[in-house]
C-alpha cells in the first residue's frame, strides 16, 4: 500500500495529477483544492496517498493534509457516498465547512456539491454529526462551531440572524460564531435585528 508520494509534479488537470517519483509518473486523482495548491510544473511536493485496489483497476488518491484524508474516508462511510462523489465534496466544501455543515445540520450546504442531492445531503450532516466531536482532523474552532450550532438551534431570533448574516456572503460558521458570541453576551431575548448588528461589528473585528 502507498500512503504518501514525494516527487515532482509533471502535469495536471481539474481532478488529476502525474507525479513524477524517480523518473515514475504517478496518476494521482484530487480534490480542486489540492490540485488548486499545487506548486508549478517541476517543483517537489508531497502528498498523502490513499489507494484503492479493484479486481479490474489500482487508483491513487492524493491528499495536501491529514484532515482532507480523514474526510475522504469520513464521508463514504455513508451510503450512497463513493470516491467520486467524496471528491467531489472536498473540492466544494473546505474542513471547517464541512464542520459546520454537519454541525449546523446544513444539508442545503452540502448540496451545493455537484452531483449530491438533497436525500445524499441530509445522510451526511445526519450520520456524521456523532462522529464529529471525535475527529482528528486539520479542522479549528470546533468548540466555538458546535457551541453556536446548539445557540441556533435553540433560539429562532438567533437563526434569523445567522440566515441574514450567511445572505449577506459570510459562511456559515462565521455567521454562527459571530451570533453565539453576541446571543452569550447579551442573553437569549434579543431581537434579531440587534443581533445583527452587533454581529456584523463582532465580523469587522
Amino acid at each position: 500500500m502507498i500512503g504518501k508520494l514525494t516527487g515532482k509534479v509533471d502535469g495536471f488537470t481539474d481532478s488529476t495529477l502525474i507525479l513524477d517519483v524517480n523518473g515514475v509518473g504517478y496518476l494521482v486523482s484530487a480534490s480542486t483544492r489540492t490540485i488548486a495548491a499545487l506548486p508549478a510544473i517541476g517543483q517537489e511536493i508531497s502528498l498523502l496517498i490513499e489507494t484503492f485496489v479493484r479486481e479490474d483497476q489500482l487508483r491513487l488518491f492524493g491528499f495536501a493534509t491529514a484532515a482532507e484524508k480523514e474526510w475522504f474516508t469520513l464521508v463514504q462511510s455513508v451510503q450512497g457516498v463513493g470516491a467520486k462523489v467524496a471528491l467531489a465534496i472536498l473540492s466544494t466544501l473546505s474542513s471547517n465547512e464541512l464542520v459546520t455543515a454537519i454541525s449546523l445540520q446544513d444539508k442545503a450546504m452540502v448540496a451545493r456539491t455537484p452531483g449530491v442531492g438533497p436525500k445524499v445531503a441530509q445522510r451526511i450532516v445526519t450520520e456524521l454529526k456523532d462522529k464529529i466531536p471525535a475527529f482528528t482532523g486539520e479542522v479549528g474552532a470546533l468548540s466555538a462551531i458546535l457551541k453556536g450550532a446548539e445557540i441556533v438551534e435553540e433560539n429562532s431570533a438567533a437563526a434569523d440572524a445567522v440566515s441574514a448574516l450567511t445572505n449577506l456572503g459570510y459562511g456559515s460558521g462565521q455567521a454562527a460564531g459571530a451570533v453565539a458570541k453576541v446571543v452569550n453576551n447579551i442573553g437569549t431575548d434579543a431581537k434579531t435585528e440587534k443581533i445583527i448588528r452587533l454581529a456584523l461589528k463582532e465580523l469587522a473585528n
